[in-house]
């Protein structure tokens, strides 16, 4: 069911300033220079904030998973862009060898393409969350009944699949504008950002792709990787099927479980 839109303080901040800019000119028109620069300072502000993917100025924004979460040992292994039909089942089978639980956050065009590879990820127990229907790069300059029209799109074309309904939606890139939250409330979803961003669809070194994963990982971290448009390692393989293995391992070296987003925050 959608949800009351409840705007965030830096979103009231930003009416307030529309309102008193607007009252301002109304009193003393020659005051607009003072009345714009406002305006412009207030849409800067919140332009910075929308290209922060873990700000919480828009909106509410899970970066870390809750704290009965932490006390379980649990960390949430994400993984974006897919399905991929090359990739994806790889990943399952790394996954399924380290009873690992992952989240998935499928491409809804994606999905429509592989249906099967979307059942199958549910069916390994793993999670699959809404990660827009075109995953256009120009997502964060969408408007709001263009950006509702994707996010609805997907999320209908992966209950179809799955007969779940994603509970949590990531932008691409983590990108966004001030239009997204109201938009999630609408359709009942909540936006999901990580801790720990290795950079792997641009870097194919496999050291450098784990060090930034690990480096100080601890409970409640939200890890982000890609199935889809992964780089290439020197091997010319995915870089995620080069690290996956190690990565999974060091889970279990340091006592931390894997799982969805969903069993996490339930």
């Amino acid at each position: 069911m959608p949800q009351p839109w409840k705007p965030s303080p830096a979103i009231k901040f930003s009416f307030a300033v529309h309102g008193v800019a607007a009252a301002g000119l109304l009193a003393a028109p020659v005051a607009w220079p003072w009345a714009v620069g406002a305006l412009c300072l207030n849409h800067a502000a919140l332009t910075t904030a929308g290209l922060l993917p873990r700000s919480t100025l828009l909106g509410p924004n899970l970066t870390r998973l809750p704290a009965a979460a932490c006390e379980r040992g649990d960390i949430a292994l994400t993984i974006d862009d897919g399905p991929d039909p090359e990739v994806t089942p790889r990943v399952l089978d790394l996954l399924d060898a380290a009873g690992a639980k992952s989240t998935f956050f499928c491409i809804g065009q994606r999905a429509r393409e592989q249906p099967a590879l979307c059942r199958e990820i549910i069916a390994r127990g793993h999670g699959i969350e809404n990660h827009g229907d075109k995953h256009s790069l120009l997502f964060a300059a969408f408007g709001m009944a263009r950006m509702q029209a994707d996010i609805a799109a997907a999320q209908a074309c992966l209950a179809d699949i799955t007969g779940r309904a994603p509970r949590f939606f990531r932008p691409t890139a983590g990108l966004r504008n001030p239009l997204l939250d109201p938009v999630l409330a609408r359709l009942d979803l909540m936006l999901a950002a990580w801790t720990r961003r290795p950079f792997d669809t641009r870097s194919g070194d496999p050291q450098r792709i784990y060090h930034r994963l690990t480096d100080g990982l601890a409970a409640g971290d939200i890890l982000l990787m890609h199935d889809g448009n992964a780089a290439l390692s020197p091997t010319g393989r995915p870089v995620i099927l080069e690290v996956l293995p190690r990565l999974l391992g060091t889970f279990r070296e340091s006592h931390l479980n894997p799982v969805t987003l969903q069993q996490a925050t339930s």
